[in-house]
């Protein structure tokens, strides 16, 4: 076994898709382990307190009419024209990788350990070792068309200071309505439409003293994380699928197991989406999006070697922690394939949570009579008395459900 370190830098990320196409930023083995930093691609949000000092989110924010660190940000086109910038329309999560696993084929299955996960802290001398993140009520967001006050519509930004002195919790410092901010190309955002852009403090009216008396409890975990898929050399990071990616489960954190498919070989696991607290729902658009460095452990389940396991015709991500397995429903398993050439950019108009659910239902089903070795009755039976559904997302185009079974139902084990 080997210890590697990933941090971030302009050659180890990329920005807003999954790829099978790009030169990997690492290559393990399995049973390695690897140190791996992940930035938020909201860390602009507040400039000062999440980017200024700190060398790596520097090198990677990095953007002047001159110069610009990582230009394509999203799986859309390079070539212009644009309006908004390279990669414009599908795709804002940084994302550190790709780490390819040696060996891996499609048909495996790559076992991704979370051993720990720790906050960056900012690097700004005046807010030297303490921790923010960004929260957003953003135009994707679920309420986005039922707000009750004016002005409408508006989407707010709301700063968070994360406290990890004891058991971590998160406060609000303030919030701020967006306003047209220029990026350094000229090109003028009315809305938070593109990833990265600096947001200018003079134009915004700062509202502190806000959710008085209100601790959030953190949890540390990270959004998006998962594999290449198999149909595209570039894949939006915003929709969920088979291979994993922007599932957005705050129990995706430190001691959680998670199984994947391997869809192209050496698999390109990539991570990034860090969250310090999310509810199930990310209702309005974002958790809070904070910068974290993660410790994981990565194994490789030959094909050849998955039969009688709890991996067994396993063609979806799985979630394993001390007390529970979920799997994860979607409207579409594999959008990718069910949508067509377009997927990436009609998906969004297409999701509801009853087919989600369904297909949530179907392979926690599956999980219980291939793995327990249940028959269909029993199965449905403990499905309806034992397990958990709840609202993953709707706001990630390809919304979720997940569907959890405690381990201590099953007295054998």
């Amino acid at each position: 076994m080997k210890h590697h370190i990933l941090p971030v830098s302009p050659q180890t990320i990329h920005w807003g898709y999954f790829s099978k196409a790009v030169a990997p930023s690492l290559v393990v083995k399995s049973g390695d382990r690897v140190t791996i930093e992940t930035l938020t691609h909201h860390a602009n949000d507040d400039h000062e307190r999440m980017i200024a000092g700190d060398p790596g989110a520097e090198s990677v924010f990095a953007w002047t009419r001159e110069h610009k660190a990582v230009p394509r940000r999203g799986a859309g086109p390079v070539e212009g024209p644009f309006k908004l910038g390279e990669g414009e329309g599908v795709g804002v999560h940084l994302l550190t990788g790709p780490v390819v696993i040696e060996g891996a084929e499609p048909g495996d299955v790559l076992e991704v350990r979370i051993l720990d996960v720790r906050p960056r802290p900012s690097c700004n001398h005046c807010y030297a070792g303490r921790c923010f993140g960004s929260n957003v009520a953003a135009s994707w967001g679920f309420h986005f068309r039922d707000l009750i006050e004016e002005p409408k519509p508006r989407e707010v930004v709301t700063i968070f200071e994360l406290d990890t002195s004891g058991e971590p919790f998160a406060r609000a410092v303030y919030n701020y309505v967006w306003m047209p901010q220029t990026d350094p190309d000229g090109v003028v955002h009315t809305m938070i439409d593109y990833p990265g852009v600096r947001v200018d403090h003079t134009l915004v009216h700062k509202r502190e003293d806000i959710l008085r008396n209100v601790k959030v409890p953190a949890r540390l975990h990270f959004g998006t994380m998962g594999l290449a898929p198999s149909e595209s050399d570039f894949v939006s990071s915003i929709p969920p699928s088979y291979t994993g990616g922007n599932i957005d489960d705050w129990r995706v954190g430190k001691g959680a197991r998670m199984y994947y498919p391997v869809a192209v070989p050496g698999a390109f696991f990539s991570v990034g989406d860090p969250h310090a607290a999310q509810g199930d729902s990310e209702l309005g658009g974002t958790a809070i999006e904070t910068s974290l460095t993660g410790d994981f452990e990565f194994i490789l389940h030959k094909q050849s070697e998955l039969g009688g396991t709890l991996l067994e015709g396993l063609d979806h991500p799985l979630l394993e922690t001390e007390e529970l397995w979920s799997v994860y429903g979607f409207t579409y398993p594999n959008y990718l394939a069910a949508l067509g050439p377009d997927a990436q950019t009609v998906i969004a108009g297409k999701s509801s949570l009853d087919p989600a659910m369904r297909d949530a239902f179907r392979k926690l089903r599956r999980f219980l009579m291939t793995v327990h070795r249940l028959s269909e009755d029993e199965a449905i039976a403990l499905l309806s008395v034992a397990a958990d559904f709840g609202v993953t997302q709707v706001v990630d185009a390809n919304w979720g459900i997940h569907g959890s079974i405690r381990k201590n139902v099953f007295t054998n084990r």
